[in-house]
């Protein structure tokens, strides 16, 4: 599955919620998505206007179970994606995530570029379009995420070189940073 769809009850509104997988959006939307960093945009500014109002009315000029409207956001992002066709960039973005995500951060962007037979230079561009951050910072959110799990497992004092070490890090003060910069938290902060 390439995003999950989910109701968000804030009352006294109702929003429906789409998260994609890392690489997956570009998929759903004919603009980079770097463009959409940290913002956000309405339906009616990614989508052509005809489809956003046909969505919203759909989802909201009736009363509906929270279920049928997840199966009518399900149902638009189905059709979507089957009428566009398969781009050879979506496969290539998908394909550098996984890597990424499987290697818990820790891949070399020459190495993943050379992997997938392209140049740095176009895994850049390809990252930027179609996950909406650099290789190097997804990897480094890959990374954090792999530090996080693993300290969230870690019962007892925790050797935090080693765990530095294993998170792909270079050092302890390596490990706070990163912390500091996606979490504004030490590490210590996240112990069970």
């Amino acid at each position: 599955s390439l995003c999950r769809a989910r109701l968000l009850p804030l009352r006294p509104l109702l929003t429906v919620a789409v998260r994609f997988l890392p690489g997956a959006a570009r998929a759903f939307f004919d603009l980079p998505l770097c463009e959409l960093q940290d913002g956000h945009p309405a339906l009616a500014d990614l989508w052509p206007r005809a489809q956003a109002e046909a969505l919203a009315a759909a989802l909201w000029e009736r009363e509906r179970a929270p279920a049928e409207r997840l199966g009518i956001v399900e149902g638009t992002l189905l059709a979507r994606l089957r009428a566009r066709e398969p781009v050879r960039a979506d496969v290539l973005a998908r394909a550098a995530v996984a890597r990424l995500e499987a290697g818990g951060g820790a891949v070399r962007i020459d190495d993943l570029a050379a992997d997938l037979g392209v140049t740095r230079q176009h895994l850049a561009l390809l990252f930027r379009e179609r996950v909406g951050l650099s290789a190097k910072t997804f990897a480094m959110v890959c990374r954090f995420r792999r530090a996080h799990a693993a300290l969230r497992r870690q019962p007892g004092a925790v050797d935090w070189a080693r765990l530095a070490g294993e998170c792909g890090y270079y050092d302890q003060s390596h490990l706070i940073h990163a912390f500091r910069q996606f979490a504004d938290a030490t590490p210590e902060s996240f112990r069970p």
